[in-house]
């Protein structure tokens, strides 16, 4: 039986994910493909650490070079992750006309059109299922299942460290930092979470998920971005009492007005689907205009569900190779001359409803001090909860907004913060009630 050769370059939690799924799954992905696929050459800087999945030893190589070299590798598997090693290699892959495929959000969510545009060039195409949602076929789904729709909007929960820290924060009554230490020691957060709680991995995420979605390159730079970090257990206490769950969103909606894309600590009500997503778990809702409502749910990471979607790709490619037809699906889903250019609209443009809780003094009229300012900046209060004190000099008052511009909220905060009866910035929490 004919196969296809493929080359690792990575062999790290994810490269010994693909190398199980390749042996475990060899005999269904033949039966489903018609021929085999192959690992012919593994690349790593380091051989010797011990990993749970072992290589040949004749398969080993510490130079990507080997693999980019060899002519008997017609996919190239990039798996180092990073910026600038794993954009050069990529580009000398497609040059050298072998097909990519990679887990690589972050270089695509910065570099992806440039790398699309040197596959193109080249006749190859760049496979990428991986780089968003882990296992789960996420971008298949959007770019061919969902290709005769019109998308109207994304949530997404696009990051299983961020969700796993939100969901002990509420389950547990845990302080961030504790629940962010809970999530180190059991191997879902690194020992520099910035990535993940600071929002810049699902905003790396919803970059790509947004340009294929609707038809535009892809805009990074674009993508409003707040993280978890300022998140206070009394918030998510306070949310419950209202109705709402808090959960780390990547939302892009078009209309008339613009493009939204935004990550950002969320409430949505807790009756939502999204809302019972737990733990390390991912979950995106879709809404087209001919196939309605549809969520897709799973595992976001790990070894053997990552490893999943980079094997998916193979697949997909060698049938290409097999068949010895070009590429068949463009890499955002539609055609590069029919890209669009769609204005990205300001996060002080956006409209939506707002949870604010203020530490103000305890003592009457402040309640309607504040919400005099709030009426002057057309936000319309639509629930209040005021709690006794709290900490000496200072009680919590709580509140729910109806739709409000986010510019009148913002000016209605810098006037807030020059009364002396609000001892603390204002906790905002944007709300997404649809």
């Amino acid at each position: 039986m004919r196969s296809i050769g493929v080359g690792l370059i990575g062999w790290g939690t994810v490269g010994c994910g693909v190398i199980r799924v390749l042996e475990e799954n060899a005999e269904a992905i033949g039966a489903r493909l018609g021929f085999g696929l192959e690992l012919r050459r593994v690349a790593d800087m380091d051989l010797e650490r011990p990993r749970p999945v072992q290589v040949p030893r004749e398969l080993l190589t510490s130079r990507a070079e080997d693999i980019l070299d060899d002519p008997s590798i017609d996919i190239v598997v990039e798996l180092i992750g990073g910026l600038g090693a794993a954009r050069q290699l990529i580009t000398a892959a497609l040059q050298r006309g072998k097909y990519v495929v990679t887990a690589n959000k972050a270089l695509l969510a910065h570099h992806g059109n440039e790398l699309f545009d040197v596959a193109r060039a080249h006749g190859r195409a760049i496979g990428f299922e991986a780089s968003v949602a882990g296992g789960i076929p996420f971008i298949k789904a959007l770019r061919e299942g969902l290709a005769a729709n019109r998308i109207n909007h994304i949530f997404g929960i696009l990051n299983g460290t961020a969700n796993y820290i939100l969901t002990r924060m509420t389950e547990a009554d845990l302080s961030f930092g504790d629940a962010l230490k809970e999530a180190q020691d059991k191997g879902y957060a690194e020992a520099d979470p910035t990535l993940d709680i600071e929002g810049i991995d699902t905003a790396h995420k919803l970059a790509i998920t947004s340009a294929i979605a609707f038809g535009t390159p892809i805009q990074f730079d674009q993508v409003y971005t707040e993280g978890i970090s300022r998140i206070d257990p009394v918030d998510i206490q306070f949310a419950e009492e209202f109705g709402y769950q808090l959960k780390l969103l990547a939302i892009a909606r078009h209309s008339a007005s613009g493009l939204e894309m935004r990550v950002h600590p969320t409430l949505i009500p807790s009756s939502h689907v999204l809302a019972s997503v737990r733990g390390a778990y991912n979950a995106v809702h879709v809404q087209g205009n001919a196939v309605g409502n549809i969520m897709l749910y799973g595992l976001g990471a790990g070894m053997m569900p990552t490893g999943s979607a980079v094997v998916s790709d193979l697949m997909d490619i060698a049938r290409d190779i097999n068949a010895d037809t070009p590429p068949r699906v463009p890499h955002l889903g539609f055609r590069k001359d029919r890209l669009a250019s769609i204005p990205i609209k300001p996060i002080s443009d956006v409209s939506t409803c707002y949870y604010f809780r203020f530490a103000a003094v305890d003592r009457p009229g402040v309640l309607s001090k504040i919400s005099g300012i709030l009426g002057a900046n057309h936000i319309s209060i639509a629930a209040v909860i005021q709690k006794g004190r709290q900490t000496r000099g200072a009680v919590p008052i709580v509140m729910i907004t109806h739709e409000a511009v986010e510019s009148n909220v913002r000016n209605a905060m810098e006037e807030m913060s020059r009364l002396d009866v609000v001892l603390a910035p204002t906790q905002i929490i944007r709300i997404e009630d649809q």
